[in-house]
């Protein structure tokens, strides 16, 4: 209990620092007119209630609302609906994903009209979304489902939808900042960002770009020994998955061996699980790992707005 009333406390003093910082920024500007649709994966209900707090904060410049889900079309439609309701004009979709190669959301770009072909990873969503994620269903649920939910949304306004975080300087500030506050002595310490990931290979090339260009924008603006990166592919089958994890422990054990303290940074959206299991992977390790994901980080509603504005200029 001490433990975490610690652990809370560094995030909410993390948080006032973004806080403070976001004052002497300039204010994104207020529209009535733009609706933003925060796309979330969801997860526990702290996770969750991280992202419904974004989400209130965004809506004091552009009505917002949270749609949670793996691409689950009646979330997304629900969300459209409220924002219309509310006045939007037209509306922009804002991913608050790690990474923008995934076939989630790909399958949000298909159920938006910004992709012509549906993914084939989209049933499986589907299925999940109607409540059958084992597959097992009569023949008129296949039908209903297949009406339901295969086909596009309706949009009764414009839609655009941004990238998601990806390489962003705001995502490298907020990690350098993760691991600042765990550090003792940054010239002695090596920092590791380990992402989810994905399963894909080729996807996964992606991810590790995205994160060398993160690593090499907060380089400049620290002191640590190095910054690597990882990707722990969380969904990869056996025994890709364990090998993966070995390779984790490998890279650390060879960090600790030549006599560099091992800061570990998760680049998760929020905490929620994923970082349990990175501290499962290394057990019996010696390591220090950061206390918040990127949320709760007043920067992010920063992030929001620019996405927001950058996808107008287009």
């Amino acid at each position: 209990m001490i433990k975490l009333k610690v652990l809370t406390a560094l995030c909410l003093i993390t948080l006032l620092s973004s806080v403070a910082a976001s004052v002497m920024a300039e204010e994104p500007s207020h529209n009535p007119r733009i609706g933003v649709l925060l796309l979330a994966h969801g997860g526990k209900t702290r996770w969750n209630d991280q992202v419904v707090v974004l989400a209130t904060r965004v809506n004091l410049h552009y009505p917002t609302e949270a749609a949670f889900g793996m691409a689950s079309k009646p979330a997304i439609e629900a969300a459209i609906k409220r924002l219309v309701e509310r006045g939007a004009k037209e509306i922009v979709a804002v991913p608050l994903f790690v990474s923008s190669h995934s076939a989630i959301i790909e399958s949000v770009r298909y159920l938006l009209g910004l992709r012509r072909d549906m993914p084939p990873e989209y049933e499986h969503y589907a299925r999940m979304s109607h409540g059958h994620g084992s597959g097992e269903h009569d023949g008129y649920h296949t039908l209903q489902m297949s009406a339901d939910l295969m086909a596009p949304i309706h949009l009764p306004v414009p839609v655009k939808m941004t990238s998601a975080l990806d390489d962003h300087p705001l995502v490298a500030d907020i990690l350098l900042d993760r691991a600042l506050a765990i550090s003792t002595e940054p010239s002695h310490e090596v920092v590791i960002v380990v992402a989810h990931g994905p399963v894909k290979d080729g996807e996964n090339e992606r991810w590790l770009a995205d994160m060398r260009r993160l690593a090499e924008r907060m380089r400049p603006k620290s002191h640590f020994k190095e910054i690597e990166i990882f990707s722990v592919r969380d969904d990869a089958p056996e025994p890709q998955r364990t090998q993966v994890a070995k390779e984790l422990r490998a890279l650390v054990s060879k960090t600790t061996g030549a006599g560099k303290r091992v800061l570990i940074v998760p680049l998760l959206i929020s905490y929620g699980g994923i970082e349990e299991g990175i501290k499962k992977r290394l057990e019996g390790l010696p390591y220090k790992i950061s206390d918040c994901g990127l949320l709760p980080d007043e920067r992010l509603v920063q992030w929001v707005a620019a996405q927001v504005e950058a996808s107008r200029q287009k």
